[in-house]
C-alpha cells in the first residue's frame, strides 16, 4: 500500500472499515482506478490490511502495484477528507451506524455520497437524524465484495435521484453488477430470498425431514446448478406461470411459518455450536473439511472474476 501522503489523481473514495468486506471494497475500486483511503480503528484488522489485499491480488493474479492506490488510516477525519462517496462497512449495529453516519456528516462536503453496506438494516433508519439524508443510499455488496458481482443499490425514502444515478455508475464503471432496489425494506432483495429458502432449509432439518448434508446436496445439484443463468422469473415463465400456481396451491400452505428464527437455530446458538468457527453447526467441520469449503470457493468465485474481466477486455 502507498503512504497516506503520496498524492493520486482522480475521484477519492472513502471506506469506514477494513475488515471482512471492507477490504475487498477498497480492493475492487483502486483496481478500478480510484484513490482509495481505509480508516480501521482495530490495530489488529489495521496490521493485516495490506497482507489480506496483496492475497486478493495474488488470487486474481492482478498487477500489485494497484494496492499503491490504498491508504490506510487509523484516525477517522484525514481518510475521509475529499472523498466523493465514502461505503460503511462496519458491524451490524445499527447504533453504531448511526454514529458513524452522523461524525461523517460533519466530516465531508454536503454533496458527498454516503452509502451503507448493511445486510438487512434500511439506509432510512441508519441516516434518519442527518441533515442532508438526500444522499445517504444503501449498497448491499455481496461476501466477498472482489468476486461477488452483484451490488445491491437501495433507494431510501429520501435518496435522491442523482445519488442513485451516480452510485450505480461509480459500481458498473468498476466492473460490478449493480441493481436499483426501489423500496428501502429490511434485508433488501437478495437477503429476503436467500433467507426464505434458509428458513425452510432449517425448518425441513428440524422436523427430521433430511439432514443437513442432504439440504446441500439438493441444492447445489439440483435447482442450483441452474440459478446462474436462470433466475426464478425466468424458472417460472419458462416452465408455465400456470404450472407454478398449480404447485402453490399444493405446497405453500405447508412451507414454514415460524415467527422469529426457529428454535432450531436459537439452541444452536445456546449451545456455542456456531458453524465452522466451533466445528458445529448444522454439520459437523474439521479445521481441514472447512478450509477446504473456503478455498473451494475463493478458487470458483475467483475463476468467474477472471472470465469476467477477460470478456471486458
Amino acid at each position: 500500500m502507498r503512504d497516506q501522503n503520496e498524492q493520486n489523481p482522480g475521484q477519492k473514495i472513502a471506506i469506514v472499515g477494513g475488515g471482512l468486506m471492507g477490504h475487498g471494497i477498497a480492493y475492487l475500486f483502486a483496481a478500478a482506478g480510484h484513490q482509495v483511503a481505509v480508516f480501521e480503528p482495530a490495530t489488529e484488522l489495521l496490521a493485516t490490511l495490506s497482507k489480506r489485499l496483496r492475497a486478493i491480488a495474488d488470487l486474481l493474479d492482478d498487477d500489485p502495484a494497484l494496492l499503491n492506490n490504498i491508504a490506510a488510516y487509523d484516525t477517522i477525519a484525514p481518510a475521509m477528507r475529499g472523498a466523493a462517496f465514502v461505503f460503511e462497512a462496519a458491524p451490524e449495529k445499527l447504533p453504531l451506524k448511526q454514529q458513524i453516519f452522523a461524525e461523517l456528516e460533519s466530516l465531508v462536503a454536503p454533496d458527498t455520497i454516503l452509502a451503507s453496506n448493511s445486510s438487512a438494516i434500511p439506509s432510512t433508519v441508519i441516516g434518519r437524524h442527518l441533515a442532508h439524508r438526500e444522499r445517504v443510499i444503501g449498497t448491499h455488496f455481496w461476501n466477498p465484495p472482489h468476486l461477488v458481482p452483484l451490488v445491491e443499490v437501495i433507494q431510501n425514502e429520501m435518496t435522491s435521484e442523482q445519488v442513485v444515478r451516480r452510485t450505480m455508475a461509480l459500481l458498473r464503471d468498476a466492473g460490478k453488477t449493480p441493481v436499483h432496489v426501489r423500496r428501502d425494506v429490511p434485508g433488501f432483495v437478495g437477503n429476503r430470498l436467500q433467507h426464505a429458502m434458509k428458513r425452510e432449509a432449517i425448518a425441513l432439518v428440524a422436523a427430521g425431514v433430511c439432514d443437513a448434508e442432504t439440504i446441500d446436496t439438493v441444492v447445489k445439484a439440483g435447482f442450483g446448478a441452474r440459478t446462474a443463468v436462470l433466475g426464478p422469473m425466468e424458472q417460472t415463465d419458462l416452465v408455465g406461470v400456470d404450472l407454478t400456481f398449480d404447485i402453490a396451491a399444493v405446497l405453500y400452505q405447508h412451507l414454514d411459518c415460524t415467527p422469529g428464527p426457529h428454535p432450531l437455530l436459537r439452541d444452536k446458538v445456546a449451545a456455542g455450536k456456531l458453524g465452522m468457527k466451533t466445528g458445529e453447526g448444522l454439520r459437523r467441520w474439521t479445521p481441514e473439511q472447512a478450509d477446504a469449503v473456503r478455498t473451494r470457493l475463493s478458487r470458483f468465485l475467483a475463476e468467474q472474476a477472471k472470465a469476467r474481466k477477460k470478456n471486458l477486455t
